[in-house]
This record gives C-alpha cells, sequence and structure tokens, in this order.
C-alpha cells in the first residue's frame, strides 16, 4: 500500500528552554521535513500547558508557508468553541488565498463548551466559500477522538483526523462510523494521528520513551511541567503513581528501530483503512526528534535519501539549547548534544521495560 506520513508538531518546550526557541525549533522542523518528503505539516494550540509552546496555530501556520514551499501547511487544531466561526473562516480565507492549495484547516472540539459544535463547524465550512482564480479554499479536517465527531465530519463531507495518541481504544469504531456516513470521494479521507518514537537502536528508542513516559505520568498526576531532560529521567526515582501511569501511556505509543516502527504504522493504516499516518514525536532535544523523523523517512522511504541542510541543524541546536556558547561548531555542539546528554547509560531504580511487539498494532 501506498501510505502517506505527515506531521503534526506541538512546540514541546525542553527543561531550560525557552517557548520562543521552542517555535523557532518547529519552523526549522518544518522546513527539514520538506527536504524528508512528508506530506503536510500541522502544528497544535495548546493553552496552560508548560510543554508546549504553540497558543496560536494561525499564527504559526502563516509563518510555516513562508518557510517552506512544497509542504502541505495547516493546524491540528484551531480550538472553534474558543473563536467565533466567521473570525476562523475570514484567517484562514486569507491564507488560502496567499498560497492556494496548500493550506489545511484542522478543527478541535475542545477548549470550552461544544454544544453547538456541529452549527459552528459547518458555519465556517460555508463562510470559507467556493474556489475562484487565485483562491482555493483551505481543506477543511475535523479532528477527534470518538465517533461522534466521526460521525459530524462524515455527515458534513469533511475529511476526519482520529487522535490516536489520546485513545487508543476507541480508534477502530470512531474510523468505521466515519467511513460508514462520509460523502467524500477522494482518496485520501481520514488519517490516523499516532505518537511515535524512533531511533537507531531499541536501547535508543526506550531511552526517549523513558523521557516522554516520565513527563506524561507527571502531567496526568497533576504536574504541569516542561519536558524533562535525559539527566532527570535517569535520576528519577519512579513513584508508585507514575509507574501505575506508565502501563496507560505506553499504548498511546509506537516506538523503536525503524524497521520496528515501519511495520507497525502500516499494520495501523490497514487495520484502520487509512492511507495517511500524522505522525507526533516528543522528545526533549529537537536533533532527537528530527532524527526521529529522518529514519522514518528513510525507512519508507519518502525521498530518495533525502538529506537535511547543514545550515538548519546548527541553528536548530543553538536554538534549544541556550546555555551552549554561540560560537560552538556544528561537529563539537553535535557531539555535546548526542554524546553528553546521554551518558552515563541510562539507569534508575524503575526502568520501564515496555514491549516494542505490543505497541505496534494498538
Amino acid at each position: 500500500m501506498t501510505l502517506r506520513l505527515s506531521i503534526l508538531d506541538q512546540s514541546p518546550i525542553p527543561a531550560g528552554g525557552a517557548p520562543a526557541e521552542a517555535l523557532i525549533a518547529t519552523l526549522q522542523l518544518a522546513r527539514s521535513a520538506e527536504g524528508l518528503g512528508y506530506h503536510r505539516f500541522w502544528v497544535a494550540e495548546h493553552h496552560g500547558a508548560a510543554g508546549f509552546a504553540g497558543t496560536a496555530p494561525e499564527i504559526m501556520v502563516a509563518s510555516l508557508l513562508e518557510n517552506t514551499r512544497r509542504l502541505r501547511i495547516g493546524s491540528g487544531g484551531v480550538l472553534l468553541p474558543r473563536y467565533e466561526p466567521r473570525k476562523v473562516a475570514e484567517v484562514f480565507h486569507v491564507l488560502g488565498a496567499l498560497h492556494p492549495g496548500r493550506v489545511d484547516l484542522g478543527i478541535g472540539r475542545a477548549g470550552g463548551i461544544a454544544r453547538d459544535f456541529p452549527r459552528r463547524f459547518a458555519e465556517v465550512i460555508d463562510l470559507l466559500g467556493k474556489p475562484y482564480p487565485g483562491y482555493i479554499p483551505p481543506t477543511v479536517w475535523l479532528l477527534g477522538a470518538g465517533s461522534g465527531s466521526a460521525r459530524l465530519a462524515g455527515a458534513l463531507g469533511t475529511r476526519y483526523a482520529f487522535a490516536h495518541f489520546l485513545s487508543p481504544q476507541l480508534s477502530t469504531a470512531a474510523l468505521d462510523a466515519f467511513h460508514g456516513s462520509s460523502t467524500l470521494q477522494a482518496p485520501t479521507q481520514s488519517a490516523l494521528a499516532v505518537r511515535v518514537v524512533v531511533a537507531d537502536t531499541e536501547a535508543k528508542a526506550q531511552e526517549l520513551t523513558a523521557g516522554f513516559l516520565l513527563w506524561r505520568s507527571r502531567k496526568d498526576l497533576g504536574h504541569n511541567e516542561p519536558f524533562p531532560s535525559p539527566a532527570t529521567v535517569r535520576s528519577n526515582s519512579w513513584t508508585a503513581e507514575e509507574d501505575a501511569r506508565v502501563g496507560h501511556s505506553s499504548r498511546q505509543l509506537v516506538a523503536g528501530t525503524p524497521h520496528q516502527v515501519k511495520a507497525a504504522l502500516i499494520g495501523l493504516a490497514r487495520a484502520h483503512q487509512v492511507d495517511e499516518i500524522i505522525v507526533n514525536t516528543l522528545t526533549h532535544d529537537p536533533v532527537d526528534r528530527l532524527r526521529s523523523y529522518e529514519l522514518l523517512a528513510e525507512a519508507f522511504p519518502l525521498a530518495p535519501k533525502a538529506q537535511v541542510s547543514a545550515a538548519v541543524m546548527p541553528q536548530c541546536r543553538n536554538a534549544v539549547t541556550p546555555t551552549q556558547p554561540r560560537r560552538t561548531s556544528a561537529a563539537r555542539s553535535g557531539g555535546m548534544l548526542r554524546g553528553a546528554l546521554f551518558t552515563p547509560p541510562f539507569r534508575k531504580p524503575f526502568r520501564p521495560r515496555l514491549s516494542w511487539a505490543r505497541w505496534r498494532f494498538r
């Protein structure tokens, strides 16, 4: 099967970093993703989240469009209960006029009272209007984690993206509901958003996964924090409450080597009858995040040996490591980021031992 891969980025803030640096890292990641052959690049909307910097996806979408050429760019998504439908439609109408054929409007129903959400969603679609010379309306997606949003998307003829990384146990029922009610005839109608970590080795993937699991466990327990550093993860003494959250959080994740993750994503796509996977990767270090996307692009492959521009990577490193000297060479800074932060080996009283096979076909 031909499987499209796209990216959802949430502008994660690493411990010791700043929101502005996380946003710059997102822009640089999008430029790299375009060279790697990814199909689309979405940014999310979060408020009051110490771990995420993206609070205004429409602003990020505009900047991303100006910094890329081919990539489809969009929101994943605008939280419609917070805004007037007309304002959302007008903002994306302008973006569609400036960048015809490249804009996605992903809409979510979180962020407020959603009892009149179907009416508001339909109003946005209507206000975006029909295509005319010089204007192609943004492609509208409804984002959801349940069957209700899936049926609404199908009834209104929009595309649907299911948040597997939030509710993997509901994914089959939701996508079945969408496919059963969809009025679309386009080849790509639905997508599955999956949280993924790819590394050169299983040991490295497990190390990166432990950082995500610690952050997620603490967040679930009410601790709103940036993403912990590898040193923090290695020295952490896992509490019983954190330990209890690991099993739940690991079910939301696909992690491993490129071969393992590729097989898992193909399996998920076939099981859910989608031909697009939207990948979301969260790590403390943006270099590891980019490496995960590089390995995934090579595994499918998305583009023939696409290489990231050497000019992008040093900027990315400097942007998110404010204590690093600005004149440090790219080679030396790469050694610092890839070596010093991850040695000595990951050891702690509790080490999550997660089954790679168990994650593959959730």
